[in-house]
């Protein structure tokens, strides 16, 4: 069967990989089984021969396309610079147009509801309500578990979404702020470390009401088209800024990509930068301050979209070291925590187990805080160090040492 949509993974895509096994190490999937088909080459192997007709989109497939986490750890090991990802999203895309069943109300819930503000406060509502009784003996545990992985979340919004934040002086360049799909709801103390961070180096930042979840799930998931019309959307709202800015990996690594997704969205991939980048820039150049203070050490978990997909592990370990704390390194090699988007939902067995092991490696580093850029991580990590350590994003923690905000 040829392919049946314009996201199909081409020739030049499959052809690129010549074999040589560097990525097996490097793969959480084939980690844990030892499995040639839970590799990117056997991955890979499997998109060509469906390709070329040899088998179908079937079953078989699909379970070997869902197995992957999109880590992209692959793809930083490769020596032929194969596009996993890209392919990953393809071949998913495949998967959602020939075997719809289970994927339409996905792509709905990742495609439509995530963009939407009031159905992601009505769901902090109850996810709030949740917290408060989830430890009773009656919450399944699953439920207890995935609590357990948020901030303690409040029934009345805190978000920045339509402000516009000023600052000092006159600004050095407008910052448009990706407020993402949960992140304003569930993390608005990240959004609020960010805004004080750029606008002390100078900027000023806006946060467009008219953008919505930046696409990345619905992206990851197979769900093609509405990735792409949500891109489409976020490339309108944030006309006339000079840099577009997410503090969440997950998002930064997908505005990266924008230009794969809609007419105007090379336009954002231009201007897109992490957050904590462009904090890291401005310490660089003078323009935040680094106190001359011992805060004891931090362990940073690397996010895969910063470490895999962005190249970017230096920019975290400089603003923290800003801050005035040594870090230590969760995991020298990256491995991918479990929680992978919708991930940990959709095959709790592979990412728990995956999260168990991130979670012994942090409580093995000793240190009393770990930070993580990415909500996902942040959530995995939570729940499943039960209140050992704290968890914070590196932003936080620098705008607590230089006192712009509190903890």
């Amino acid at each position: 069967m040829p392919w049946q949509t314009r996201w199909a993974p081409t020739p030049g895509e499959l052809s690129a990989c010549v074999e040589c096994g560097l990525c097996l190490p490097h793969c959480p999937t084939f980690r844990l089984t030892g499995d040639e088909a839970a590799s990117p080459r056997g991955r890979l192997n499997a998109m060509a021969a469906v390709a070329s007709g040899e088998l179908p989109i079937d079953a078989a497939f699909d379970e070997v396309m869902s197995f992957c986490l999109q880590c992209r750890a692959c793809e930083a090991a490769c020596p032929s610079l194969v596009p996993f990802g890209r392919a990953m999203e393809g071949a998913r895309a495949e998967l959602a147009a020939v075997r719809p069943r289970g994927r339409r109300m996905r792509a709905r819930i990742l495609g439509r509801w995530l963009g939407r503000r009031r159905v992601v406060g009505f769901a902090t509502f109850w996810a709030a309500v949740g917290q408060r009784i989830g430890s009773r003996r009656w919450a399944p545990r699953r439920i207890r578990q995935g609590l357990a992985g948020l901030r303690r979340l409040g029934f009345r919004g805190h978000g920045v979404v339509g402000g516009r934040f000023e600052p000092a002086g006159d600004p050095v360049a407008t910052v448009g702020l990706l407020s993402g799909c949960v992140m304003d709801a569930w993390f608005p103390a990240v959004h609020h470390a960010t805004i004080s961070l750029l606008n002390a180096a100078g900027y000023r930042v806006t946060v467009p009401r008219e953008q919505t979840c930046c696409g990345a799930l619905a992206a990851h998931d197979g769900a093609a088209e509405a990735a792409a019309r949500l891109a489409a959307r976020n490339a309108a709202a944030f006309v006339g800024v000079d840099l577009i800015v997410s503090n969440a990996a997950g998002c930064s690594a997908h505005l990266a990509q924008y230009g794969d997704w809609a007419a105007a969205g090379q336009g954002v991939a231009d201007r897109a930068v992490d957050a904590v980048a462009l904090v890291a820039r401005a310490i660089g150049e003078g323009r935040l301050p680094q106190p001359a203070v011992d805060r004891g050490v931090v362990a940073l978990q690397d996010p895969c979209h910063h470490r895999h997909a962005l190249r970017m592990t230096a920019e975290p370990r400089q603003v923290l070291a800003a801050a005035g704390y040594t870090v230590v390194t969760v995991d020298p090699d990256g491995m991918c925590c479990g929680a992978a988007g919708v991930y940990s939902i959709l095959r709790p067995a592979t990412a728990g187990e995956l999260g168990v092991r991130k979670a012994q490696q942090v409580i093995a580093t000793g240190a009393s805080l770990v930070a993580s850029a990415n909500p996902g991580c942040e959530m995995q990590l939570r729940a499943h160090l039960a209140g050992r350590v704290r968890v914070a994003h590196p932003l936080e923690l620098y705008a607590e040492a230089l006192g712009l905000t509190d903890r």
